[in-house]
């Protein structure tokens, strides 16, 4: 059998680093020694399989139980491949976000802003042959996260990619184009490079907007290489 390739790593500016300045948080979680290798046994390469009869997909963050949840209803669809623009099938997507008002529904979160009886804030969704996905949510809301006096978070969405083994787990943000707050956060900038910066913001697509229903955003994801999209925990 021939040696594997090794894929291409993406120049550090457009990664995050593990340490960013003007992101508070980074000072105390980030690693303080060099990170050691620890290699992959098959645990880690080939399990657990996260197949859609056990972990059954839920597409809509916009209702719970058909009761509609407060805000503008979006849908969100895009695109996961790797460097060479290959589609990553079947792949598990976890999406997470805070409500219309800014505020996750999670007992952490005492955000002074309402919390939504219909709206939960999470999603699982698995990606087709072509490495397709879409979802249907509430357009997100501002929030306030003292980094300094008067810090507040860009309107974004958490995503969290599965692949094929418990160690492959990949944890980016999607943006909303035209947002004010964008230039003021460091979560966002600590990407050095612009253009792979501005690959976290979403585009308006007519063609994903549903008439009389939903406006509609794309958001592509591209794992690894020259191209990649910034996450959260790159190497």
């Amino acid at each position: 059998m021939p040696d594997p390739i090794p894929f291409r790593r993406p120049d550090p500016a457009t990664q995050p680093p593990y340490d960013a300045p003007e992101y508070g948080s980074t000072h105390k979680r980030h690693p303080k020694q060099k990170l050691v290798v620890v290699p992959h046994t098959l645990t880690e390469t080939s399990g657990p399989r996260f197949d859609p009869a056990f972990y059954p997909p839920q597409v809509d963050m916009s209702q719970v139980n058909g009761r509609a949840a407060m805000g503008e209803r979006i849908i969100v669809a895009g695109r996961v491949t790797d460097e060479d623009g290959r589609p990553l099938r079947g792949a598990m997507v976890e999406v997470w976000q805070a409500n219309s008002s800014g505020r996750y529904h999670h007992p952490r979160d005492q955000h002074d802003a309402p919390l939504d009886p219909n709206f939960e804030g999470r999603a699982r969704l698995f990606t087709d042959a072509e490495g397709n996905y879409s979802f249907v949510s509430i357009k997100p809301g501002a929030y306030p996260w003292r980094n300094h006096a008067n810090a507040w978070r860009p309107i974004h969405i958490h995503f969290g990619l599965h692949g094929a083994g418990f160690a492959q787990r990949m944890i980016t943000q999607m943006y909303f184009p035209g947002d004010p707050l964008l230039p003021l956060d460091p979560v966002f900038n600590c990407t050095a490079d612009e253009a792979a910066r501005n690959r976290l913001v979403s585009t308006f697509d007519l063609d994903i907007t549903r008439p009389e229903w939903a406006l509609g955003y794309r958001f592509d994801i591209v794992l690894r290489g020259p191209a990649a999209t910034p996450f959260e925990n790159a190497p």
